[in-house]
């Protein structure tokens, strides 16, 4: 694969306006997180509180996602993308002029969620205009939209210290209003018949195996790299006793190395193949965890935990660039379908780590559980080889890396 058979291969300005759709939107959904020490300090939050706080926009994502596929495939990716950004002005308002209780905000994170259900639009609307063995680079630059939460931990804070944290959820606007126009000009959706799926069409999906293991480690990949993002302005407050702003910078560093790694994943996914990368990056996350876990000093804390998020954002293209092996023809509903699980497990780790603070006093113990499900993640994988390779047509469990006695330096397919 070439970087000039690429640019051939699709539509770059839909990519780039999937990119920045996605981009945009992630900032909005996890917003709750650089603002979490802000917001738990306004309404006395404890830290299961500020964890189940900063979860809901990811478990809202979980909800809306779904629909928001369903919507791509009845009225294409465009028109879904330009909707989902329209709709998500609307938590942002309510929460800067109206929502005063902690009530109100967990209602209003349950919407923000609709920014999170972008990724079932913007990935099948990049997706569709490239061919298998450009997937994995395409769906990752799509899919790098996840660095929007750098602008949410780099700037909400300093908005939030200077200008009021309420006032950040209208500035928050200003950037979705931008993309609209330039998501409104520039993106298409790819040529062709567009087949509406039915809910049949998902039950058939559902009944296949290799669904739920998609699920499972898009779980842990997305979810680790969402939950983090999410949380770690709060882990880094409580924890050292950094200020607001410390707390964002340190966040922003660590979500730096997930966020551009993440195209890195597909194109080296797309180079050795998805199954493979996953191997080496799950067992490098478990180890980057389980130093998190010793509570090291902050420094030390901040470059195991950037090395994990690497990991994860790197492993979020590898299992894009998995799913179009498996699912050639129904990337739309498994992109809806894994990206929904992928919510959830984001929603389901700042709900752990907050209530084993509270539980048991330590943020040690929620970072030794996250180090287990990842060992779990990396076990699944290694069990799977010979079903999938078994399984799967023989030249999608070639571009996957499924190959018996290859090595991660050989290609695991070369595009004509």
């Amino acid at each position: 694969m070439s970087l000039r058979s690429f640019r051939n291969a699709g539509h770059v300005p839909t990519l780039v306006s999937a990119f920045l759709y996605f981009d945009v939107s992630f900032m909005v959904w996890v917003i709750f997180g650089p603002l979490g020490p802000f917001i738990g300090e306004a309404f006395h939050l404890s830290a299961t509180q500020k964890g189940f706080l900063t979860a809901l926009p990811l478990l809202g994502g979980s909800f809306f996602r779904p629909i928001l596929g369903w919507s791509t495939e009845r009225f294409g990716g465009r028109r879904t993308g330009l909707a989902g950004m329209a709709l998500t002005l609307i938590p942002l308002i309510l929460a800067w002029k109206f929502a005063a209780s902690f009530g109100g905000f967990l209602a209003l994170g349950l919407l923000l969620g609709i920014a999170g259900a972008s990724f079932a639009a913007a990935l099948p609307l990049a997706s569709a205009w490239y061919p298998p063995e450009h997937q994995g680079l395409a769906m990752g630059i799509a899919g790098a939209g996840n660095s929007g939460t750098l602008l949410a931990t780099l700037f909400a804070p300093r908005l939030a210290q200077a200008l009021g944290w309420r006032n950040v959820f209208a500035i928050a606007a200003i950037p979705i209003i931008i993309v609209w126009l330039i998501f409104f000009f520039l993106a298409k959706d790819a040529p062709g018949e567009r087949r509406v799926k039915k809910w049949s069409d998902y039950a058939s999906v559902l009944k296949i195996g290799d669904t739920a293991w998609f699920c499972f480690l898009y779980s842990l990949t997305f979810g680790g790299f969402s939950g983090f993002a999410s949380y770690l302005s709060i882990f880094f407050h409580d924890q050292y006793h950094l200020t607001k702003i410390q707390s964002g910078d340190f966040t922003t560093c660590v979500v730096l190395f997930g966020s551009f790694l993440r195209p890195v994943g597909g194109m080296l996914a797309d180079r050795i193949g998805g199954y493979r990368m996953l191997l080496l990056l799950f067992a490098i996350a478990i180890v980057s965890v389980g130093m998190v876990a010793t509570l090291p000093p902050a420094t030390v804390a901040l470059g195991f935990l950037a090395i994990c998020m690497a990991m994860l954002g790197m492993g979020n293209g590898s299992i894009f660039q998995l799913v179009p092996q498996r699912f050639p023809d129904r990337v739309g509903i498994m992109t809806g379908l894994v990206g929904a699980a992928g919510g959830f497990g984001g929603f389901l780790l700042p709900s752990l780590m907050g209530t084993l603070k509270d539980r048991t006093g330590t943020f040690s113990t929620g970072f030794l559980v996250i180090a287990g499900l990842f060992l779990c993640g990396l076990t699944a994988l290694i069990l799977l080889r010979e079903v999938w390779r078994k399984t799967w047509p023989a030249d999608a469990a070639e571009r996957a890396g499924l190959s018996l006695g290859a090595s991660l330096t050989e290609p695991a397919y070369v595009a004509e």
